[in-house]
């Protein structure tokens, strides 16, 4: 059995550190079942949860039904991702997401290497003064040092 999606759009998402649950409602998410079109309805499961980091779908066994009519199929989601295009899909809406975080994680990774470099800096600047017996200036910068290790 081949299945295609048909429409797909979360009724909303939510993330949560580096989980993203994208939530269906009825008539927001169908599949091509053959010819036929069949609508989800949320009698089981009606989210996917994606680890934004691993690109993984964490609930590969929760059961998704669809319906046509009095017809109805019931199919897990792991079973779903290997019969449909789904994945495709799913990347799509979580790009966003996982772009975003890629991109906290460098501006982190960034500022935390500004600091170093200050910190190394502020460690030099105290270095000189003591190499000079600039008491003031010494204790101008330990002051700050204290200051900044606080900070952090």
């Amino acid at each position: 059995m081949m299945l295609t999606v048909k429409m797909m759009k979360p009724f909303y998402t939510l993330q949560e550190g580096h989980e993203l649950k994208l939530v269906f409602a009825y008539q927001y998410f169908s599949v091509m079942k053959g010819e036929e079109i069949y609508h989800f309805i949320p009698v089981e499961s009606n989210e996917i949860r994606i680890n934004l980091k691993t690109k993984q779908v964490e609930n590969l066994t929760d059961i998704f039904v669809f319906q046509r009519g009095t017809r109805i199929f019931r199919i897990p989601l792991f079973q779903l991702l290997q019969v449909s295009d789904l994945i495709e899909h799913l990347r799509s809406i979580s790009q966003f997401y996982v772009d975003q975080i890629q991109a906290d994680e460098e501006e982190q990774a960034m500022n935390d290497e500004i600091m170093n470099l200050e910190m190394q800096n502020l460690y030099r600047l105290i270095d000189k003064a003591l190499l000079e017996g600039d008491r003031d200036l010494f204790m101008q910068l330990t002051n700050q040092l204290k200051t900044e290790e606080a900070a952090q």
